[in-house]
């Protein structure tokens, strides 16, 4: 119980200095990150006592991280503007934490992992957090057919070179994509506004994520 508790601060403290003070003021974002689901269930045990520090912690997998709080789980959501009932297309499920705040939204969440042991982790976790109704597919993230669509949403957790016509094909029209789009390493945080055929991009900061790989994505080295 009192680690419950201490969890509880931990994430509500996370919240109020990351997330709320550097201007993400949806309060659907943050009510879900307030309540659900516990960060720390996301990361390897020996790091959850760093789990709602600002910064990305390893997941392991080649690589793998939980991305920073307000990178994740703050902005990119925000900037989809998800609403509840809305489809929301997630490459690169990871831990699943941002999959768990989709859902906790109220969003219909497809999540797709290349990484078969990290997929089933991410599974493994979104059940001790107790969250439900995601739908994880192993299977590169630019792979999928324009069937799967469309989605209203889609956060792509892994740098491209450029923007993925394949994802950009999945968009509903009003969509939003957000996603980091660079070099492998170092990226801009793009948005992408689909309206009709036409595509608005803007642009919110430097960020580093690992490396999309896959055809419109890198070679794995």
């Amino acid at each position: 119980m009192k680690e419950d508790i201490w969890y509880t601060a931990l994430r509500n403290r996370m919240v109020d200095g990351q997330i709320a003070a550097r201007g993400i003021s949806d309060p659907a974002v943050l009510d879900a990150m307030r309540r659900l689901p516990p960060r720390h269930l996301f990361v390897p045990e020996n790091l959850r006592d760093s789990a709602y520090d600002d910064c990305p912690l390893p997941i392991g997998y080649g690589g793998a991280t939980i991305s920073q709080p307000y990178i994740v789980g703050g902005l990119m959501t925000a900037l989809i503007e998800p609403k509840p009932g809305d489809r929301v297309l997630e490459v690169g499920t990871g831990s699943g934490y941002q999959a768990a705040i989709l859902a906790l939204i109220g969003c219909r969440v497809t999540t797709v992992e290349r990484i078969p042991e990290l997929a089933d982790l991410a599974q493994e976790n979104l059940k001790q957090a107790d969250v439900e109704d995601i739908t994880v597919i192993t299977k590169n993230g630019t792979a999928l057919p324009k069937s799967e669509g469309p989605f209203d949403g889609i956060i792509t957790t892994a740098a491209a070179p450029d923007v993925p016509t394949s994802l950009t094909a999945l968009l509903a029209d009003d969509g939003r994509m957000v996603l980091p789009v660079g070099d492998r390493d170092l990226q801009v945080l793009t948005c992408i506004h689909k309206t009709g055929d036409k595509l608005t991009v803007s642009h919110h900061g430097a960020v580093r994520f690992v490396p999309l790989i896959g055809a419109e994505g890198w070679t794995q080295i």
